[in-house]
């Protein structure tokens, strides 16, 4: 795989290959995610006796008597989705992981109804247009096409989409406070932390590679599997970072690199001697960068997207340092913010009344493929 490795978070990786010229992006790498890995497999949070059946075979889900839909699941599947599926098993596996992100997504909407926090449709066509906005309307009327999709089924997507993070903003984001006492007191108890024994560059990487990777712990569940679907996925995420998305986001949804994509990519601060162990062109592209620029290297149909976040000369570092204080205070808050949405997404979904029925179903199937339950693609 190419990408510097994670390993104690200050070892580097396999690559090599041609440098292309960087660019400066945002360096907030906050992670964002409302949903990700936090929804496990739940098959009803009722008590008592066995729920009846759905009116219809369509019905995967219902929360708190509100129905979630096969359609649902599969629009959100095609919204999703940047390569297909390479078995019934893998498609069927991925469209429950979103049917429960749904489950969530919905009980969130609700919330978020109750407390006049909708989204306005001048916000809506905003953040669609925002969205769309690196991509002529030729290209994105033939992606709809293909993904045999609508505006409409794009713009509903978003709409819930930010529904759900003006309430996770209001209820979590809001609450979070971290003052000077609390940097001083974590500065304090980490001051070992801050002396460098040598230069040191804070690093994040976007891995793609050009064959199926085992275990893909993006969000989007997003794998590149040929040369040229993986071309086309580097080229799409330097056009989406010069258009100013977060490099966090990106890495989130669409690397591939198991151990620092839930990170956003981030792999903190790798010591200069580490990176003299990595093949020259990803040395060179971190050795060469400005802190703030993104750059590209590419070899043998695996490409890696390297962002230069900060350079730190050996030394000992104190408050007054420039950014320790402002890294120290994002730290802290990410862990706050972290605990905090674990633990109302929790919360939330545990008052909910859920039935996943699609997961029931194939729990209970044993003679039958996941593929040809009720319901499911192809019946």
């Amino acid at each position: 795989m190419v990408g510097i490795a994670a390993v104690d978070r200050d070892t580097a990786l396999q690559a090599g290959g041609y440098l292309e010229e960087g660019f400066h992006v945002s360096t907030n790498l906050r992670n964002p995610a409302v949903f990700g890995a936090f929804v496990g497999l739940c098959l009803t949070t009722a008590c008592g006796s066995k729920p009846s059946a759905p009116s219809s075979p369509d019905v995967w889900a219902v929360v708190d008597g509100r129905e979630i839909r096969k359609d649902d699941v599969e629009k959100a599947y095609r919204r999703a989705s940047q390569t297909a599926a390479t078995s019934d098993d893998e498609a069927m596996t991925a469209k429950l992981s979103l049917l429960n992100e749904l489950i969530t997504q919905d009980i969130l909407v609700a919330k978020a109804k109750t407390l006049g926090l909708e989204v306005t449709g001048t916000d809506l066509d905003a953040a669609f247009n925002d969205r769309k906005k690196n991509i002529t309307d030729e290209a994105f009327q033939k992606e709809l096409t293909q993904r045999n999709l609508t505006a409409t089924d794009m713009k509903e997507g978003l709409r819930l989409e930010l529904s759900a993070q003006k309430l996770i903003d209001h209820e979590v984001g809001a609450k979070i406070n971290i003052g000077d006492a609390d940097v001083n007191a974590f500065f304090n108890a980490n001051r070992a932390q801050f002396n460098l024994p040598e230069t040191a560059y804070h690093i994040a990487q976007i891995v793609i590679t050009p064959v199926h990777e085992p275990q893909i712990t993006n969000r989007l569940n997003d794998d590149a599997t040929t040369p040229d679907a993986a071309g086309r996925k580097a080229a799409m995420l330097m056009e989406r970072l010069k258009a100013g998305t977060q490099f966090s986001a990106l890495a989130m949804d669409y690397s591939e690199d198991p151990q620092s994509a839930p990170q956003g990519g981030d792999l903190g601060f790798v010591a200069a001697s580490a990176l003299n162990q990595v093949p020259p062109a990803l040395r060179d592209a971190v050795l060469k960068a400005t802190p703030g620029t993104v750059s590209q290297v590419s070899s043998g149909g695996a490409h890696t997207l390297v962002l230069l976040i900060a350079r730190e000369q050996a030394g000992q570092r104190d408050l007054s340092s420039p950014g320790v204080r402002d890294n120290i205070t994002t730290t802290l808050h990410d862990r706050k913010e972290q605990l905090l949405r674990t633990a109302y997404l929790s919360a939330i979904r545990n008052d909910a009344k859920v039935v996943n029925y699609l997961a029931r179903r194939i729990v209970e199937s044993t003679a039958k493929p996941p593929a040809m339950l009720p319901g499911a693609p192809g019946k």
